[in-house]
C-alpha cells in the first residue's frame, strides 16, 4: 500500500481551535435543551474509547455488521464490481474495512475522518494488509461536501459508511449528509451504508449504557475536550451519563444530566444548568426496511440491496446515486 500524508480540511483559528467545534458547542449550549453534535465525541481519546465500546458484550452492532461483511463478500463483489475507489466516511480505526477491500478488489482507498492522528495511524496500519493499494487519507469533517484527492477523481467510487453512524443524526441532517456524500462521490457512485434495526428496548439501552461504564466515559470525554480545547470549566463531577429510549423517534438518546445547579463558562461565555437539565450528546436512530429506503431515496440514492446479520439485528444497504428526477 502506498500512503500520502493526507489532506487537511479542518479550519482552525490562530490558537489552533477547530472553529466548527467551537461554533457548534456554543450554539448547542445556548439552546433550551442543551446539545452537542455527536461527531465532536470523536477526538483521538473519544475515537479510542469508541473502539473499546465495540468490544463490549452489550454492544452488538459491530459484531453484527462484521458478520455481514465476513459472509457476504461474493455478493458484494458481484453487485459492486472491481476497480472502484472506496471512500470511507468517518473511517476511525478502519477495522471493518479489510473485509470489504478483500471482497471487491478496489483501485484505491480514501479514508475520511475528523480525528487526524487517529486517521493517519489507521491508514499506516492498513499498509501491511494491502501492499500496492494506494491510500489517500483526508482529514475532514465529512458532514460537508469533501473535495477528494485528484488521484481518484476519474475512478468509479464506492462510499462506505458503516457502523450506523447515519443513525446519530436527525432526519433532516441525515438527508443533508447523504446529499453531500452524493455530491462528493458523483452520479453513478454506489454507497454501502450500515443501519441498525429496531429491537427490544432493553437490548438497545444496554448497548449505550454498559455495565463497565465505558460508554459513560465516552460521553464524559466530550466535557473534558470542551474544557481543554475551548477554555471551559464545566464541572464534570456534577454530570451523570444516561441512555434512554425515545419511542416516538425510534432512537436511543445519550444525555449528560446535571445532578445539581451549575454555572460554567466556555470560550468566555457564561452558561447555567438547573438540576435535572441535561446536555443531549447523541442520538442513535433505529430503522426498518421502509424507513431505510425512504431516507436513502430522499437524498437521491436508489436502494439496490439489503443484507442482515444472522440474528437479524443489523442491516447493510447498497444504493446507487442516480440522476435527479422530478417525475415518476
Amino acid at each position: 500500500m502506498s500512503t500520502q500524508d493526507g489532506l487537511k480540511l479542518v479550519e482552525r483559528d490562530e490558537s489552533g481551535v477547530d472553529t466548527a467545534f467551537r461554533a457548534d458547542i456554543l450554539d448547542g449550549l445556548s439552546q433550551d435543551q442543551k446539545a452537542a453534535p455527536a461527531r465532536w465525541l470523536y477526538d483521538d481519546a473519544g475515537s479510542q474509547l469508541f473502539e473499546d465500546i465495540t468490544q463490549l458484550p452489550e454492544y452488538y452492532p459491530t459484531r453484527a455488521e462484521t458478520d455481514i461483511l465476513s459472509t457476504r463478500g461474493e455478493e458484494f463483489a458481484a453487485m459492486i464490481g472491481a476497480g472502484r475507489a472506496v471512500v470511507e466516511f468517518g473511517s476511525g480505526s478502519s477495522v471493518k474495512t479489510p473485509l470489504l477491500l478483500s471482497a471487491i478488489a478496489p483501485a484505491a482507498y480514501v479514508p475520511l475522518d475528523i480525528s487526524g492522528d487517529f486517521l493517519r495511524a489507521a491508514a499506516e496500519e492498513l499498509a501491511g494488509k494491502f501492499p500496492g493499494l494506494p491510500v489517500y487519507p483526508v482529514e475532514a469533517d465529512f458532514m460537508r461536501m469533501v473535495e477528494l484527492p485528484s488521484e481518484v477523481a476519474a475512478m468509479p467510487k464506492l462510499g462506505f459508511f458503516p457502523g450506523s453512524t447515519i443513525g446519530n443524526m436527525v432526519a433532516r441532517t441525515a438527508v443533508d449528509l447523504l446529499r453531500n456524500m452524493r455530491e462528493t462521490l458523483g452520479v453513478g457512485a454506489k454507497l454501502l451504508i450500515g443501519m441498525d434495526l429496531i429491537k427490544d428496548e432493553d437490548v438497545l439501552v444496554a448497548a449505550y449504557d454498559d455495565s463497565a461504564g465505558v460508554t459513560a466515559e465516552f460521553n464524559y470525554n466530550l466535557v473534558r475536550r470542551i474544557n481543554r480545547e475551548l477554555d471551559g470549566d464545566i464541572p464534570l463531577d456534577a454530570l451523570k451519563h444516561e441512555a434512554r429510549w425515545n419511542d416516538d423517534y425510534a432512537r436511543v438518546e445519550m444525555h449528560l444530566n446535571a445532578q445539581r445547579d451549575i454555572d460554567f463558562t466556555v470560550s468566555g461565555r457564561s452558561f447555567a444548568m438547573k438540576a435535572g437539565e441535561s446536555i443531549h450528546t447523541e442520538n442513535s436512530h433505529k430503522f426498518n426496511r421502509r424507513t431505510s429506503n425512504m431516507l436513502l431515496l430522499a437524498a437521491g440514492w436508489e436502494p439496490q440491496a439489503r443484507w442482515l446479520d444472522s440474528k437479524n439485528r443489523f442491516s447493510l444497504m447498497l444504493a446507487e446515486a442516480r440522476p435527479p428526477r422530478s417525475a415518476p
